[in-house]
């Protein structure tokens, strides 16, 4: 009994949580009960999943599928692709770091002061030199900094980490930019990250995107699918091109896979959980979810504004930038601060009457 009250009162408090959940970026509508059956076995995805391993019960076919649908995303081949399902963006990232420093050992990583918080974490990891630059006021990096830094080390292999929507404001990174710094610089060695967290999953159901994909320049991405998606799990996508991928693999002979992913057991219900959603909403009803995502926001910049309280976003984001709010407000809605700024973010649960509510709130 007192294991099903404490289950009982865990979920309640969730349930309510949820209904006030405004400040970070995760789609909370969705329903994988039919994935329930599969809760009653061991499945492990251990290994490369485009190799066979002695870890029959895994779930490595749809993983496969989940990389394809991803990379044709991000303007990639999926011939050319290869990829895995992570726990989360910290994971891709690290992934697309680590491939970066594979290829080329000695080079530096570029990144922003706007990039995600796991970012020096990841490079203290990997032990891996690097240079954060600044950023500009709307938390796009500053290409004249950009530009100064790398060209003092212009000898140096350039390891770019790009924010694809950066977390506090939604910001795009002008990878277009970048690369026309490294001609600039006559630098020839160089490797691109995008972190593509959220935005990889707007940009691509757009009419005018900015530049996100392999197209426009990058060797790998990373894509949360507990954000847009929508998961119970933490998860994500990190993509790169397979002749990278076939630089860093190793045969290991006790699972009989070979070992290219950062994990070695990785969580097989996330790929089932990516591939449910997109087989049950498709790219239409995805496009549909970006669109009113989209039009919500352009509603909270109005109503913001209407109230006195100075809103912005950036174009194609559905993070809404506002003054802090009172801490009262911040608890509340479980908004996301950091120094004088905070943020709401336009998930399928944050309707224009959630946010009439907040922006009351932040008012008062």
């Amino acid at each position: 009994m007192q294991v099903e009250t404490r289950l009982a009162a865990l979920r309640e408090d969730i349930e309510a949580w949820s209904r006030q959940f405004a400040g970070y970026p995760c789609n909370l509508n969705f329903d994988y009960t039919e994935l329930l059956p599969f809760m009653r076995y061991c499945m492990n995805n251990v290994g490369d999943p485009f190799h066979d391993s002695n870890f029959r019960t895994n779930s490595h076919e749809i993983e496969r599928e989940v990389v394809a649908l991803f990379a044709r995303m991000m303007r990639l081949d999926a011939d050319k692709a290869w990829g895995y399902v992570t726990s989360g963006g910290t994971e891709g990232n690290m992934y697309g770091l680590y491939m970066g420093r594979e290829l080329f050992p000695n080079g530096v990583v570029y990144f922003s002061q706007d990039a995600h918080y796991s970012i020096p974490k990841i490079l203290r990891v990997l032990n891996m030199r690097n240079i954060m630059i600044r950023s500009q006021d709307d938390g796009e990096i500053d290409y004249e900094d950009l530009y100064e830094t790398i060209r003092i080390h212009r000898d140096v292999p350039v390891i770019f980490m790009a924010n694809i929507g950066s977390t506090m404001t939604g910001a795009v990174d002008d990878i277009g930019k970048v690369r026309a710094i490294l001609r600039d610089l006559a630098v020839t060695n160089s490797y691109m990250h995008a972190d593509a967290a959220l935005s990889g999953m707007i940009l691509p159901f757009v009419d005018d995107p900015q530049p996100y994909g392999f197209d426009a320049g990058f060797d790998s991405v990373a894509i949360s699918g507990h954000k847009l998606v929508g998961s119970p799990l933490p998860c994500g996508v990190a993509v790169t091109k397979r002749e990278y991928a076939a630089a860093v693999a190793r045969s290991i002979e006790y699972v009989g896979a070979l070992d290219t992913t950062l994990s070695g057991s990785r969580n097989a219900l996330t790929p089932l959980i990516l591939w449910y959603a997109f087989e049950r909403r498709g790219m239409d009803g995805f496009r549909a979810i970006v669109a009113e995502m989209l039009a919500v926001a352009a509603y909270a910049v109005e109503r913001f504004n209407s109230r006195g309280i100075p809103a912005w976003r950036h174009k194609n984001s559905v993070t809404v930038v506002i003054p802090r709010p009172p801490p009262e407000a911040i608890y509340k809605w479980m908004l996301a601060p950091q120094d004088r700024i905070a943020h709401i973010i336009t998930m399928p649960q944050v309707t224009r009457e959630l946010v009439d509510e907040i922006v009351d709130d932040c008012a008062a």
